[in-house]
Formats: C-alpha cells, sequence, structure tokens
C-alpha cells in the first residue's frame, strides 16, 4: 500500500511537471510569434514615428515632475507640490523594481535569440522587463492618480501604449516584456501614491492629537 501511494506521488510529480514544461513551451512560442508577427510585417513608414515616441519616455517622464514641482512652487499650490514628489517617489520605486528585475532575470534581447529580427537598434542591457513600458506607465499612471480628469487619462494612457507597442514594432521586446513592464510602472505610481496618503494622513492624526 505504502509502496502505491508513492508511485503515485511520484506520478503526480512527474505529471505536474510535464504540464508545466508544456504550459512554458505554449507561452514562449506565442511569445515570439507575437513578436515576429508584429516587427516582421510592421507598417515601414511607421519606423520614425515611433522611434519618436519611444524616445520620447524619458525625456517626458523626467519633465513630468520637474513641470509639476516648478507649477506647484510658483502658485504656492501644495496639491501639485505633493503630485510632484510623489510621482518622482513613483519612478524610484518603478527603478528600482524593474531595473532590479532586469539584471536579476537577464533575459537576452529577442534579437539576439532570433535574429531573423529586425531592430532599430541593438542595446546591451537585457530585455525582461521593458524599462520603456515600465516608465511610460509610471508616469501616466501618476498623472491620472493626482489629475482624474478625462482629458488627462486619455492622452495618458494612449501615449503609454504606443510606447509599448513601440518596443514590438520596433523589435526591441518581446510582449511579456512590455506587459510585465507596464504593470511594474503603473504599480509603482499606485504605490508612492496610496503611501502618500498614509503619510498625510499619519500627519493630520498626529496633530489632531496634539491640538487635543
Amino acid at each position: 500500500m505504502e509502496e502505491t501511494n508513492r508511485r503515485t506521488k511520484f506520478t503526480c510529480i512527474i505529471a505536474s511537471i510535464l504540464v508545466a514544461l508544456n504550459f512554458t513551451a505554449h507561452a514562449q512560442n506565442w511569445d515570439i510569434n507575437s513578436l515576429k508577427s508584429i516587427n516582421l510585417n510592421r507598417n515601414k513608414n511607421l519606423d520614425g514615428p515611433m522611434t519618436a515616441i519611444t524616445n520620447s519616455v524619458y525625456p517626458i517622464a523626467i519633465a513630468t515632475p520637474i513641470t509639476e514641482l516648478i507649477t506647484g512652487y510658483a502658485k504656492h499650490d501644495k496639491k501639485i507640490i505633493q503630485a510632484g514628489w510623489t510621482t518622482i517617489a513613483g519612478s524610484g520605486i518603478n527603478f528600482i523594481v524593474a531595473f532590479g528585475l532586469k539584471y536579476t532575470v537577464n533575459r537576452d534581447r529577442p534579437y539576439v535569440t532570433y535574429p531573423v529580427l529586425q531592430p532599430y537598434q541593438h542595446d546591451k542591457d537585457p530585455s525582461f522587463p521593458s524599462g520603456h513600458s515600465s516608465f511610460a506607465f509610471n508616469t501616466a499612471t501618476s498623472l491620472v492618480l493626482h489629475f482624474p480628469k478625462w482629458y488627462v487619462a486619455v492622452p495618458a494612457y494612449a501615449w503609454s501604449t504606443t510606447v509599448a507597442y513601440s518596443r514590438m514594432h520596433l523589435g526591441m521586446h518581446y510582449p511579456s516584456d512590455v506587459l510585465t513592464g507596464a504593470v511594474i510602472g503603473a504599480t509603482s505610481s499606485l504605490l508612492a501614491y496610496k503611501g502618500n496618503k498614509w503619510i498625510l494622513g499619519r500627519r493630520k492624526l498626529k496633530h489632531s492629537t496634539i491640538a487635543e
């Protein structure tokens, strides 16, 4: 009986491993097949605009909090000032998580593994996750959290989504790189926003306690 149970457990373990390997293989196939479809079948007339969009990420990510801080201090608007510092905090979280994961996983760029791809340039840093996608969604989410208006959300997320697509159009990242980068970026902004709200709440509680 005991020997039968051992064999059953062993069979279950082997079956689980095979299922996991099969799922991983399908996921990898989807990843590269999707990228090949986007990159190799792309409209090459869009290479220029896509390159401009992909290159806009870091300038916009830097300019956004600087603009918020300059505007906030000029107008003596505490809300906008807090938005600027919170955006910087979110960018810091995003940088640590995205680039920490990038060099921990150390995934080769897709064009290294699949030379058939046509990248617009050859970067030496690892592929997973996409730093451009993470900073694009980090910036967009921060703007929407602090200025929750449709005319902020629509262009912000249209831009960040186009950035993410451009990374695949230009052959620089797998879809999984881009999706993970987007999640990390948005989550980092949300954590910074919630953290700021918590700190402000603690300060108000402390001041009210002292006043009593």
